[in-house]
């Protein structure tokens, strides 16, 4: 007997299917599925459309992956060629971070941007713990952060899980939609699916007092049905480090920088890397602070993740 649903839980060594009338199947994984070529962490992520085989003694196997409408990819270490799937048919992510206790680097949020860019997956960025920021300094970063990826296009909310400041904003732009969640450890993702689920009671941690680092709660990913009318779930998915990026043609990693894209059109030469070219205008303009520094050191960063010997083979 078969059955089809959605993967709403991975653990790693099983996952949780859900058909369409609302039953869950645990099951494991029968035949080899992979992805454009990728060797990959997970071959089935949360969010796959899949077809089940149901055993008569309470087992299933997922048999069959539905062709991904999109999903999006980090690099699972630094010593491989090796990807993991944060998630698959996902209308939008949102980037939770944090700018103090702990901080979330603008490289860390420029690859992000870049990777959901290259998948063709919008994303909203959500500056949360806005409670702590007390001075002067500390609000002028917020402001200067804000500015500069509203500037390129992307929408950005500031939030407080602890005092539910802009959390019916969130709600708004969850409805109706499959979000994947990602972030940092301890930027306060599952405080703030608490604050949109009460009833799951997600654990939390306190940040580390000798690192100002997150703990991580989430172990791994799920998928949680949003609460009311307009429906929609979102995807949690453990908090990371850094985020690897992989795949990338070097000719195409300024394709998703959007501001960085729309300026290479003046550049003397169509292949041009922005690095060492004459009549560059990308230069030009980061020179003349049209386009902000951090983000052209993020460009160079992922740059330097495409070159061909920076990591080593898979065997």
């Amino acid at each position: 007997m078969t059955d089809t649903g959605t993967v709403i839980k991975n653990t790693g060594s099983w996952y949780v299917v859900e058909n369409k009338a609302g039953a869950t199947y645990n099951c494991k994984i029968k035949g080899n599925f992979r992805l454009k070529g990728l060797r990959t962490t997970n071959p089935v992520a949360v969010g796959d459309h899949v077809t089940i085989r149901l055993n008569d003694d309470g087992t299933a196997f997922i048999v069959a992956i539905e062709p991904r409408r999109n999903y999006i990819i980090r690099r699972a270490s630094n010593l491989s060629k090796e990807a993991h799937i944060l998630a698959a048919n996902i209308d939008q992510a949102f980037l939770i971070v944090t700018l103090f206790h702990p901080t979330t680097s603008t490289t860390f949020i420029d690859r992000f941007l870049a990777t959901a860019e290259a998948y063709r997956i919008p994303t909203v960025i959500a500056i949360n713990k806005t409670d702590l920021i007390n001075d002067e300094e500390e609000r002028e970063y917020l402001d200067a952060i804000t500015y500069l990826y509203r500037s390129i296009g992307y929408k950005v909310l500031h939030i407080s899980a602890k005092t539910l400041c802009g959390i019916d904003e969130v709600r708004r732009e969850l409805a109706g939609k499959i979000t994947l969640l990602s972030g940092n450890s301890g930027v306060g993702k599952s405080s703030i699916i608490n604050d949109l689920i009460p009833d799951l009671a997600l654990r939390t941690a306190e940040i580390s007092d000798t690192h100002d680092t997150g703990m991580h709660t989430t172990t791994f990913s799920e998928m949680f049905a949003l609460p009311g009318a307009e429906g929609g779930a979102i995807i949690d998915t453990p908090g990371v480090k850094g985020f690897g990026t992989i795949d990338f043609d070097r000719n195409e990693v300024s394709h998703f920088f959007p501001e960085i894209f729309r300026i290479s059109s003046e550049c003397k030469y169509g292949n041009c890397t922005h690095t060492h070219e004459p009549g560059c205008a990308v230069r030009e303009a980061i020179e003349n602070q049209l386009i902000a520094p951090s983000r052209y050191a993020s460009y160079l960063s992922i740059l330097d993740d495409s070159s061909d010997d920076k990591y080593r083979k898979p065997f």
